[in-house]
């Protein structure tokens, strides 16, 4: 039976109006695993949770749980204003929110998987090496462990995307300093430099896409499996938006990562996802 298009309900992990997540139920559960949707648009408050509404409806439709997480971005007002170190606080909290949620209504979320595009593709690399973290550093310690990740498009490498100024310096931005001026923020908040994380990482990127570089997506799959994670780089077809954009096939690409990384498909809970299908309407391997 078709989900709702509608949240099963909005759940709050702190007072400011943007911490929040939003969870979609299936009619009927049929996938073993949980999708945490992390939207981008270069961490700014123009763009929000919306953009990841018709994703975690598709997913509930194919039988996922889906939660929806919305966090502070830098432009917002006062009281809902993020950056370094709230943004990256507000990520951890809401995918640590996940578990009791679920709990409360007698389920369990299975493996999660969080499926992130452009700056939510950071963000959901960063989460997934949360337990790397120092102690006392943002989002060190996490009660919830990501499976993997699925990169829509994802600006992985933080460091580099501050020296290539994009966006009009949206990393700067979000960090709220320069990296010469402090290092040690930036490498706690850079996936690119939080490696190795023990966690397999499908670094989508689409063949038209022109608001991400390729070679953040590219450098970082070569990066993790250099240090011995399990990572993967891989052509979608498309640009930026295509892989939010169900009925796309770089939106079935995506689909088809996160039921590899969950189990759903072949192999195991946790696994790397095979080779997969060629261009016609999937993703063509690199790795």
């Amino acid at each position: 039976m078709p989900a709702s298009a509608a949240p099963r309900g909005t759940h709050r992990y702190g007072p400011a109006p943007s911490q929040y997540a939003e969870l979609y139920l299936p009619a009927a559960r049929t996938r073993p695993g949980t999708a945490v949707l992390v939207h981008g648009g270069y961490w700014r408050a123009r763009y929000d949770a919306g953009l990841g509404r018709p994703l975690a409806a598709d997913l509930a439709a194919r039988g996922w749980v889906a939660w929806n997480l919305e966090y502070r971005r830098t432009g917002g007002p006062e009281g809902d204003r993020g950056g370094w170190p709230g943004t990256f606080e507000d990520v951890a909290a809401g995918i640590d929110l996940l578990a009791p949620v679920l709990g409360s209504l007698g389920l369990e979320p299975g493996p999660v998987v969080v499926v992130g595009h452009s700056a939510g593709g950071h963000l959901g690399a960063w989460a997934a090496g949360r337990h790397t973290l120092p102690a006392g550093a943002p989002g060190a310690g996490p009660s919830v462990r990501p499976a993997g990740v699925v990169s829509q498009a994802g600006v992985l490498d933080l460091a580099e995307a501050g020296r290539l100024g994009l966006s009009d310096g949206a990393a700067r931005e979000l960090m709220g300093a320069d990296p010469a001026r402090d290092p040690e923020r930036w490498a706690l908040a850079d996936p690119a430099r939080m490696l190795p994380i023990g966690v397999p990482v499908v670094a989508l990127h689409g063949d038209a896409d022109d608001a991400v570089p390729v070679a953040l997506s590219r450098g970082y799959a070569r990066a993790a499996r250099a240090a011995g994670d399990p990572a993967r780089f891989a052509w979608m077809p498309g640009d930026h938006f295509a892989p939010i954009t169900p009925g796309t096939a770089a939106w079935e690409a995506c689909v088809d990562a996160l039921e590899e990384l969950t189990g759903a498909r072949r192999g195991r809970p946790g696994a790397m996802p095979g080779r997969p299908r060629g261009r016609g309407g999937a993703v063509g391997p690199v790795y």
